[in-house]
């Protein structure tokens, strides 16, 4: 059973920074792509950024391109979202995700954690 637990939300002023942790347990993730997500009140989940773990290949939202790096620990299975110039409109419950490559084909992301709130003032 695949788990993911994320961490390192809070509040912080515009322009400031932060760093989402997902540590991520139940199995080998070598062939699985780790995601961060985001939905903000009132709106639809939206993805952030995206990382394969055996390529380290990275993909991210227009939005957020140059502010965010999405990296990961295999040592640690640990996959990290470091956030920075931070901006209002980035507030929004964080969700890390997981998703997996097999027979040529990527799954839907189908492993979500509980979220974390990030909440920046202005």
């Amino acid at each position: 059973q695949v788990q993911l637990v994320e961490s390192g939300g809070g509040l912080v002023q515009a322009g400031g920074s932060l760093r989402l942790s997902c540590a991520a347990s139940g199995r080998t993730f070598s062939n699985y792509a780790m995601g961060w997500f985001r939905q903000a009140p009132g709106k639809e989940r939206e993805f952030v950024a995206a990382i394969r773990w055996s390529t380290r290949n990275t993909n991210y939202a227009d939005s957020v391109k140059g502010r965010f790096t999405i990296s990961g620990d295999n040592a640690k299975n640990t996959v990290y979202l470091q956030m920075s110039s931070l901006k209002p409109e980035d507030t929004a419950v964080y969700y890390c995700s997981a998703r997996k490559w097999y027979a040529s084909t990527w799954y839907e992301w189908d492993y979500w954690g509980q979220g974390t709130q990030v909440t920046v003032s202005s």
